[in-house]
């Protein structure tokens, strides 16, 4: 394959249908394996809390007591007084204290995988828009070079014309294959850079990721000055609060092993017909009374685990705060410098071309001037694409975790 045909294939890689964002996104959403992973998850610690404040299971007691094993009788089971054929039911009665610390523990297990399906879906999105953003853009860098080859070609039929006037020099016939050549240089790392980034994308959406990509590079609109009020809402915050949950009740369930479990049991004892039938009931009790060796690190251990959960989430929030200020500092930057690049330096690289080429053709000018307008005029229209999609990829992530969720979360 040529590069001119990899170029196009890179491009125009499906006629018959166009993926935008929105698509791509939607895509996303259905078929990431992650969020199937994160929802399966979800649906597991719910199936898991239901259970959770039951008593344990009853016990069902078949037995034989006192048969005799030597003598005359060994061995019968109705010859002697206190043999018997026992059937028995016992309950297991767990503290109410324990059973609703696993309640607790098993609702914040429930939020915490919620919380996870969140995160989960943030990250596709944003990845998936990331993915996509740089993708469409190396496209559009492509789309400069058709104009850029047809201009070369022109270039040296106008150097030709005054070669053959006898006017420049024999080696500027050579510095439009030159140029050719670089520009073939630059396509070529195009064409592999679109590659990788197809190749990105169709980790979220399959072989969709090889349909031709359509629609301008997204343009949200980020209130840069309330997403400092979002923050609580980030999940990668809010996480914590199921966690801290999970410990709490974990805290409340070593406290509860200090209050003792207690089960009954009832028992039907089967004689020999010249024998009456008889009936038991007991009860037993747990003796916690060894706590210092058992119940109190416990205890002590999920206490140590809430405080580093409580400074883990202090360090998060930092984190967060710090970089939710430099990317809306870096957004506001960027949105300043498509600005600069649409509105004052390509008009300018432009009009430097028009120049140079008007004064190369009356003869007061150098082809190597124009030459170098042209390469600044192609760096302006890169460096546009590249400011506008630096700011779409910033805009992507303030967008799907702060403006979208905090409006999702609000709804």
């Amino acid at each position: 394959m040529t590069t001119v045909t990899a170029a196009l294939a890179l491009s125009l890689s499906s006629t018959a249908s166009a993926l935008t964002l929105d698509d791509a996104l939607l895509l996303a959403e259905r078929n990431a394996p992650v969020l199937a992973a994160r929802r399966a998850g979800h649906e597991a610690a719910r199936q898991t809390a239901l259970p959770a404040g039951e008593l344990p299971d009853p016990e069902l007691k078949l037995g034989l007591q006192n048969v005799p094993i030597s003598g005359d009788e060994r061995g019968s089971l109705n010859s002697e007084r206190m043999t018997s054929q026992t059937v028995g039911y016992k309950q297991q009665v767990t503290s109410r204290d324990k059973r609703a610390a696993r309640e607790a523990l098993a609702d914040a297990d429930i939020q915490k995988a919620a919380i996870e399906q969140q995160i989960a879906l943030i990250k596709v999105r944003r990845d998936t828009a990331v993915a996509w953003i740089s993708a469409r853009a190396t496209e559009q860098k492509l789309a400069l070079f058709p104009a850029l080859y047809d201009e070369n070609t022109l270039l040296a039929s106008a150097i030709r014309a005054r070669l053959s006037s006898g006017q420049g020099g024999p080696a500027d016939d050579i510095t439009p294959r030159i140029e050719a050549a670089l520009l073939d240089e630059q396509r070529d790392v195009l064409i592999e850079t679109g590659q990788e980034q197809r190749a990105r994308l169709r980790r979220y959406i399959g072989a969709h990721a090889d349909e031709a990509l359509q629609g301008s590079l997204p343009d949200w609109s980020i209130p840069t000055p309330t997403l400092q009020q979002h923050l609580e809402h980030h999940p990668e915050l809010t996480i914590y609060r199921s966690q801290l949950a999970q410990t709490e009740a974990r805290i409340d369930t070593a406290l509860a092993a200090k209050t003792p479990d207690w089960s009954w049991e009832l028992d039907y004892h089967r004689r020999g017909r010249e024998f009456g039938d008889m009936m038991s009931v007991q009860f037993s009790m747990d003796l916690p009374l060894f706590s210092g060796d058992r119940q109190d690190p416990l205890i002590a251990a999920a206490r140590a685990r809430h405080t580093e959960l409580e400074a883990e989430r202090e360090v998060a929030l930092r984190h967060h705060i710090r970089e939710l200020e430099e990317d809306t500092a870096r957004y506001q930057r960027l949105v300043q410098s498509v600005t600069r690049h649409q509105d004052i330096l390509l008009p300018l690289a432009e009009e430097k071309v028009t120049l140079q080429m008007a004064a190369y053709r009356a003869g007061n000018g150098t082809l190597e001037g124009v030459i170098a307008a042209r390469r600044d005029r192609l760096d302006a229209h890169l460096a546009l694409i590249e400011s506008r999609v630096q700011r779409a990829l910033v805009s992507a992530r303030l967008y799907f975790t702060f403006v979208k969720l905090s409006r999702e979360v609000a709804s």
